[in-house]
């Protein structure tokens, strides 16, 4: 316990100056900062390397969404309910089932913890996967196409895919999953990855068919957004009206954390 507490005060130190310096580089906003210090801080409190995986993840996200952020946000302003810095809703969405399962492998008897360490791991998979599909595919995945119809939609539309973006997905869980085995957290490598996927993928899926859809009348045009680019209250047409997109994100980890869990007995 003794060593549990001078690590969970380290990590609070260093979680803290990392959500600072991303607050300062326009990647969190202040509540995004503080969410991210506790997430930080349980991930160290369970071990350092639950902590450097979690830097991973965000470090490589972060310059994801730097990436060409001026032309995604061009093509997506107008769809987006958030887009720039992100805030606590956001952090938590993401990084909120990772933290818990971190808490798990801390006060899990050693036989539980393998499977905790699965879940925390195929989290994060899906985190980073659905990140990469969106920041990468709105970039370059050229017109994105309805996961349901096909049809072409415009960039930032939930539930739409695109070549680069599949391939993006795949990398995010598998960059994921190689980390935690190289940081001897979890060695079901295949496990992680395939759960990342699956997360992934559950957002699309959800995007598709439940997450809230509202409408422009003056713009004639579909967004998430309750108050549009050009200064008018959308109204809900379709969908769930709680299912924004951070719950979605948040229903995609927990099915990453689900997979991972049930491929790890498989396995």
């Amino acid at each position: 316990m003794p060593h549990t507490l001078s690590r969970a005060a380290l990590g609070l130190l260093a979680a803290v100056a990392i959500a600072l310096a991303a607050r300062r580089a326009g990647s969190l906003s202040t509540s995004g900062a503080v969410a991210a210090s506790a997430v930080g801080t349980t991930a160290v409190a369970a071990g350092w390397g639950w902590g450097a995986l979690l830097v991973s993840y965000f470090v490589l996200s972060s310059l994801l969404s730097h990436l060409g952020s001026a032309e995604k946000a061009r093509r997506t302003a107008a769809i987006v309910e958030k887009g720039g810095a992100r805030d606590a809703a956001q952090v938590l969405a993401n990084g909120g089932v990772f933290a818990l399962c971190c808490v798990g492998v801390l006060a899990a008897q050693p036989s539980t913890v393998p499977l905790l360490a699965a879940a925390a791991a195929g989290s994060l998979a899906a985190a980073s996967a659905d990140t990469w599909a969106t920041e990468i595919g709105t970039l370059i995945g050229g017109v994105p196409r309805a996961a349901l119809t096909f049809r072409a939609v415009p960039p930032g539309t939930s539930g739409a895919v695109s070549a680069a973006g599949i391939v993006a997905m795949v990398a995010g869980a598998l960059g994921i999953a190689l980390a935690a085995r190289l940081l001897a957290l979890t060695d079901l490598f295949a496990a992680v990855t395939a759960a990342g996927c699956v997360g992934a993928l559950t957002d699309t899926l959800l995007g598709a068919l439940a997450q809230e859809r509202r409408w422009c009348d003056a713009c004639a045009r579909a967004t998430e957004r309750r108050r549009h680019d050009c200064g008018t209250v959308t109204r809900h047409v379709g969908g769930l009206a709680v299912l924004d997109n951070d719950a979605v994100n948040l229903l995609a980890t927990l099915a990453g954390a689900g997979s991972a869990t049930l491929l790890a007995f498989a396995w």
